[in-house]
């Protein structure tokens, strides 16, 4: 008899519960020595104590989501370097995947990709305690690098623009200081071209909050062309609204606090922003950027780890608490693009001096300036009203370089301590201050 709803306890039990057809499993305490998983089409997974302490233990790759298959109350732990969760590449339409209070161990890993041409994912309270990106040969290319995959991966793979991914994500954290993930965070993309462009399915999201991000990427000392980012929405992804609702860091060698090469309309973070590894910029902009909030400190620790930077992309406006950078060729800001109006309500301070810095897949000497704006770089408006200071030797404070322009300035006080430098670098065009 085909019973709809069932209660299971071990690897056996399960088998046998989706072989009869049960659509509502509960899973009752932890299911050991079972082989991966594929749920079928409409089968939700739940634990019984509404706590996540039940679930599996696998020794190679979890759970596959097949079509509309729910996941909650679950843990589920693999190897570092496996799939926790991942999802048929058989079946044209995914129709809605959920997850909500899920745990684990090992990648989530949800993908457009083979078959796969429509698929949505609907996330809540997603914790990746541990895992390991670093074999994973798919990387997506652009500006010079290529970006590690994250412990938490929507990617839409498909070349056919008519392919649809998207999603809604709230509370998804990854890594703890203890169990850093060894790759990016939260890894969000579509599909694009090595200069960044789509070309082929988009990923989109209305909605993409984090919690608590702690990465390592594991990155070799030096490496110039891979980089890694705490929450990274990649080419090819648009999402309205992405919140760091908790903080955000990064300990590794060219390991990104947060980036975008896609497209956002307004990020906010509301946490702390930090990175401890050489090159880990606390934000970086290659895409279109529109309003950008970061309501907490952003503070960096490593060699040529700048505060912000804008390259290349578009920024309408943004807006920080305080930047504070500790390393040589560590910039507070630096922007070499037209944007529209940045501010700062606090400080912007720098100790560093001369030193390496990761640009465009280059190791660059840069001067660890609190604020400068280069060659190219067109801002309607710039405000940094608290200090602005440095400690480093032979370098400004605040420069704006020849080519540069700054329609609208207003800075508070400017300080150099370190021997042969100076406060301002006034060789661009200033038009008000």
């Amino acid at each position: 008899m085909n019973k709809e709803t069932q209660t299971v306890t071990d690897a056996k039990e399960l088998a046998d519960a989706l072989e009869s057809g049960a659509k509502d499993i509960t899973i009752e305490g932890v299911i050991k020595g079972s082989p991966s998983i594929t749920l079928p089409e409409g089968v939700t997974l739940h634990g019984a104590k509404g706590d996540s302490s039940d679930g599996f233990e696998f020794l190679a790759k979890g759970l596959r989501l097949t079509k509309d298959n729910s996941l909650e109350n679950l843990t589920v732990k693999t190897l570092d370097y496996e799939q926790a969760i991942y999802n048929s590449l058989e079946i044209t339409d995914a129709g809605t995947l959920r997850l909500r209070n899920v745990t684990t161990v090992g990648q989530v890993y949800l993908v457009a990709e083979g078959a796969v041409k429509h698929i949505r994912v609907e996330a809540d309270g997603v914790k990746v305690l541990s895992a390991d990106l670093r074999g994973r040969a798919e990387q997506p290319h652009g500006y010079g690098v290529d970006v590690l995959q994250g412990g938490f991966t929507l990617w839409n793979r498909q070349p056919d623009p008519a392919a649809t991914f998207s999603a809604t994500l709230r509370g998804i954290s990854v890594g703890t200081e203890e169990t850093p993930v060894r790759g990016s965070g939260v890894f969000l993309a579509g599909y694009a071209d090595r200069e960044g462009k789509l070309t082929g399915g988009a990923f989109t999201a209305d909605l993409v909050e984090t919690g608590t991000i702690v990465t390592d990427g594991g990155i070799a000392p030096g490496t110039p062309d891979k980089i890694t980012g705490g929450v990274f929405v990649v080419s090819g992804a648009k999402v309205e609204r992405v919140e760091n609702s908790g903080p955000v860091t990064t300990h590794g060698q060219n390991d990104m606090v947060l980036d975008l090469w896609g497209e956002t309309p307004h990020w906010v973070a509301n946490a702390p922003i930090t990175s401890t590894g050489p090159s880990g910029i606390g934000f970086v902009n290659f895409g279109d950027m529109g309003a950008l909030e970061v309501n907490a400190p952003i503070v960096t620790n490593g060699l040529g780890a700048r505060g912000f930077n804008v390259y290349d992309g578009t920024l309408q406006s943004a807006k920080f608490e305080s930047i504070t950078t500790h390393g040589d060729g560590a910039i507070g800001i630096q922007i070499s693009r037209p944007v529209g109006a940045v501010a700062v309500t606090g400080d912007v301070t720098t100790t560093g001096g001369e030193g390496l810095s990761l640009v465009k897949g280059v190791q660059t000497v840069l001067k660890a300036s609190a604020v400068s704006i280069k060659p190219g770089a067109v801002v309607d408006a710039l405000g940094i009203h608290g200090k602005i200071s440095t400690e480093g030797e032979g370098l400004a404070s605040f420069e704006i370089l020849e080519g540069a322009t700054v329609h609208e300035l207003h800075l508070g006080e400017v300080e150099a301590h370190g021997a042969d430098s100076v406060p301002t670098r006034l060789e661009g065009t200033v038009q008000q201050q």
